[in-house]
């Protein structure tokens, strides 16, 4: 049974209170201080325009752990090509609207809704959420975005418009930081090849009690 959330309260139940799904709570709001509480405790926002705001704490995490990344030989070659050019927190909210706009298979519709745009929007003003573009010939062709707490990169979506582009985004984020975990939240065959694995709820937890939720300047540390 979920928690129903006070939007005068800023609390959260414990992660491990979430259901086989995942989800944990219902309500509140999407304000600023909610959202980092949630993210510093290994709690997401996830919903679509038919529902409330719901928030998920999944029991199992896939992740990546930057130095297990795998870059496949027909990707490392597309790096060496230097035919993208990439940027960073030059276009927030051009890669969030790419990423709630790009078709999906097996899915309806986005769960990055207007309100999840404005809120991630102001995320980014704050600080604390990042986005890294791919161009190509002037042209935003690929991206992703997500929140930064410390050492840990909670990715929230990606996209690509030309072939490889959001792997291209990816490696960059895993090679050019000094980032010890990067959450991918949902399984995927790709980014398992990539390296990304499952770690329990508890792993993740133990990892981000040791981060400090403040406001970076997104720049690259390698």
């Amino acid at each position: 049974m979920p928690y129903l959330l006070d939007e005068k309260e800023l609390v959260f139940p414990h992660p491990s209170l979430a259901d086989e799904d995942g989800l944990l709570a219902v309500g509140g709001d999407l304000q600023i201080d909610r959202l980092m509480l949630a993210y510093e405790n290994g709690i997401f926002p996830w919903y679509n325009e038919e529902s409330p705001i719901l928030w998920y704490a999944p029991l199992e995490r896939f992740v990546l752990f930057p130095k297990k990344l795998k870059v496949s030989k027909s990707l490392r070659q597309i790096l060496k090509s230097n035919r993208f050019k990439i940027t960073l927190d030059e276009s927030f909210e051009q890669v969030i609207l790419n990423c709630a706009n790009m078709p999906r298979k097996d899915q309806d519709g986005t769960w990055i809704v207007a309100d999840m745009q404005n809120a991630y929007t102001q995320l980014h003003q704050a600080g604390y959420a990042h986005s890294i573009e791919v161009w190509m010939e002037g042209e935003l062709i690929g991206g992703l975005y997500g929140v930064q707490v410390g050492k840990v990169f909670c990715g929230e979506s990606m996209f690509s418009k030309v072939s490889n582009a959001s792997k291209v985004a990816l490696v960059y984020l895993a090679t050019n930081f000094d980032f010890s975990l990067i959450d991918c939240q949902i399984p995927s065959e790709h980014l398992r090849k990539m390296g990304a694995q499952i770690i329990t709820q508890k792993d993740y937890l133990t990892i981000l009690q040791t981060q400090d939720a403040i406001p970076y300047d997104f720049q690259r540390t390698l």
